[in-house]
């Protein structure tokens, strides 16, 4: 219950940062947006309607043809989200910040609105619109849903184009592309770790140095080498990017022609790391 609670508070918060966003950075400097509340931004330009109402509107028929792709929660959550935007669209109404820096006005839009959507599908939610046709092509392509999505709204900012001009549109992918840099950090996290695979005929000397000195957990994988056919033992090891230095000198002391590959990893589970429900 208690984890429902903060669940929905994230989307009405992260609903609250993206209507703000819209009414402080975008609309004042004359800059599109993806997706639905792009359309509205449109419609607004064009003929001067409202947007919390035509993106209530919108949404609302969007979730009606698309709420099947979503469990129940992540319905309730958008249908949330869908009423908490609007309102917020129209408490926002008017606000506005002295500056007249286009660029820096967008960046902020951008992080504003990655902030904002971040919060939102991180607590399970949707802000439906192109969230909806981000999460299917996640389920049935196996998208990315932060790549997905700025897919859907690049097709509404180029349509935006002939309202807002090649500059505002420059600034438009600019801040879009800002927010699912942002986005994606409020989904996947900020701890970003590194996996490191190391294979040596002096295995153990490099895992017992691993154990003793970084007090990091090493696991040991069995393969063989296709050409030769020879078994290998191969450790795999999680450690923070501060650590990857050490890391490598231990390697380099125990074995020098040690075969090593490095990756990026993020939200990292199990002991001495993020337990599964502190994510």
């Amino acid at each position: 219950m208690k984890k429902t609670f903060f669940e929905i508070l994230a989307v009405i918060i992260g609903s609250f940062l993206f209507a703000m966003s819209v009414n402080v950075f975008i609309i004042p400097n004359e800059l599109g947006e993806g997706g639905v509340t792009g359309i509205t931004i449109i419609l607004y330009y064009l003929f001067g309607w409202s947007p919390s109402i035509t993106s209530f509107v919108l949404n609302g028929m969007l979730i009606l043809v698309g709420y099947k792709f979503l469990n129940k929660t992540t319905t309730i959550y958008t249908i949330i989200c869908v009423i908490s935007l609007s309102i917020a669209l129209d408490l926002t109404k008017g606000w506005t910040i002295q500056s007249d820096e286009l660029i820096l006005n967008s960046i902020f839009a951008g992080v504003l609105t990655g902030i904002g959507l971040g919060m939102i599908l991180r607590a399970g939610g949707t802000s439906a619109g192109t969230t909806i046709l981000a999460k299917i092509t996640h389920k049935y392509l196996r998208w990315n849903v932060s790549y997905g999505l700025l897919f859907f709204d690049l097709l509404v900012v180029m349509a935006s184009w002939f309202i807002i001009g090649t500059e505002g549109t420059m600034l438009t992918v600019l801040m879009l592309y800002i927010a699912t840099k942002v986005m994606d950090y409020m989904i996947e996290g900020l701890s970003s770790k590194r996996a490191i695979t190391i294979v040596s005929n002096n295995y153990q000397g490099i895992a017992e140095k691993v154990n003793e000195e970084m007090y990091r957990g090493v696991t040991v994988l069995t393969g063989y080498g296709y050409y030769t056919k020879q078994k290998k033992d191969i450790l795999y090891i999680i450690v923070s990017k501060q650590e990857i230095t050490r890391l490598r000198k231990i390697i380099l002391e125990v074995d020098p022609k040690a075969f090593i590959t490095v990756q990026d990893v993020r939200n990292v589970f199990g002991e001495g790391f993020l337990g599964i429900s502190d994510n």
